[in-house]
């Protein structure tokens, strides 16, 4: 990509808010919140990738940061040709969003999150197979 010219903006950086350290399998979204039809964000799917969330935690907490500043900091920190573009239609978690830039992640913070991307396996289907397969025949 780089060689090519070519920037990379990662949808939904955040994970629809779960890496944002504030959705475990005890929240009860609301009823109307679309995140009720995605497999990820079924309980079991949520109390499976908590430990991901903790550890992005963690390291907020050591930073001073919040969880979504350290998620888009370690997306910052992986080329210079990826740029995430959380969404959010509140000021202040943009305010938030763009404290990320001033996160600097050690290399142990990342070879930490790198390892633990690779022993701890996502459970739940990013979408419903429904929309999968609708995407798929396109």
């Amino acid at each position: 990509m780089e060689a090519l010219g070519i920037g990379l903006v990662p949808f939904s950086p955040l994970g629809k808010g779960f890496l944002t350290g504030t959705i475990n399998a005890d929240v009860e979204l609301d009823k109307a919140d679309t995140r009720n039809m995605l497999p990820r964000f079924s309980k079991e799917n949520r109390e499976a990738n908590q430990a991901l969330v903790d550890l992005v935690v963690s390291i907020a907490k050591e930073k001073n940061a919040t969880p979504a500043q350290v998620a888009l900091a370690w997306l910052l920190a992986q080329q210079p040709f990826i740029v995430p573009i959380p969404g959010t239609s509140k000021l202040h978690r943009l305010q938030e969003n763009i404290g990320a830039v001033n996160i600097v992640l050690s290399k142990d913070d990342l070879t930490e999150i790198h390892a633990a991307l690779a022993t701890i396996k996502i459970s739940g289907e990013r979408y419903p197979a429904q929309l999968r397969d609708a995407a798929e025949r396109k």
